[in-house]
């Protein structure tokens, strides 16, 4: 199927409240044009050099989602423009975004990165790490960023139940966290959890946002 074919099923299968993120890392630009006469305007990459490529030339109406693990001294690369970023896994990293946000008078939206994978390759906080983060309140202060959720990988297996029951764990987590510390904040709406292979038990689970690659675009 085409890639325009590939983005209309996926949204007629996806319930209302769940937003689609197309990853489009590593794709040319021809294939996120396609995408985006097919009605995608969400598109996700985690290179900051390629982003600022296809950004300099595809439509302006896109909202662009950082999601690769991010380091600091790129975020100046992508804050004029870039929408959400999906790998904060620190308060250094949150004070840099807001610092180059400032310099654009923008507030870009930011997604707290939870390892709840078995696997150590993944970045993230720990729920203990988070919580510390959000009860110590300095994020407060940035007046530049919105936290607007969390996001998470499970670990990569063909055990489904395991899968299923690291989307559980960050579910009940996005909840406390949400009622213990955005509580009168509708901004802070969005669970960031499945890609192409697990997106279905991540919206069985309560995902919020899916993050599909392959399923889209086809293999690299």
């Amino acid at each position: 199927m085409s890639i325009a074919g590939n983005i209309t099923q996926i949204k007629k299968s996806l319930p209302k409240g769940v937003t689609l993120v197309a990853v489009s890392k590593f794709h040319p630009v021809e294939a996120l044009t396609e995408a985006y006469e097919a009605g995608q305007r969400i598109f996700g990459e985690s290179r900051a050099q390629e982003l600022k490529a296809k950004q300099a030339v595809l439509p302006n109406d896109i909202e662009w989602h950082f999601i690769g693990p991010l380091q600091s001294n790129k975020v100046k690369d992508m804050a004029a423009y870039i929408h959400t970023i999906h790998s904060i896994d620190s308060l250094k990293l949150l004070q840099e975004v807001n610092k180059q946000a400032l310099k654009h008078n923008r507030i870009i939206q930011v997604l707290l990165e939870i390892h709840v994978a078995k696997e150590e390759s993944k970045h993230g906080f720990s729920a203990e790490e988070v919580r510390k983060l959000l009860a110590n309140e300095e994020w407060k202060t940035l007046t530049h960023i919105r936290i607007s959720g969390l996001i998470g990988m499970a670990t990569f297996t063909e055990d489904e139940n395991q899968v299923r029951s690291e989307f559980r764990q960050l579910k009940e987590l996005f909840d406390s966290i949400r009622k213990t510390y955005f509580p009168d904040d509708p901004e802070f709406s969005t669970l960031s959890m499945g890609m192409s292979d697990d997106y279905p038990i991540a919206i069985a689970e309560g995902s919020t946002m899916i993050r599909v690659g392959s399923k889209i675009f086809g293999e690299r």
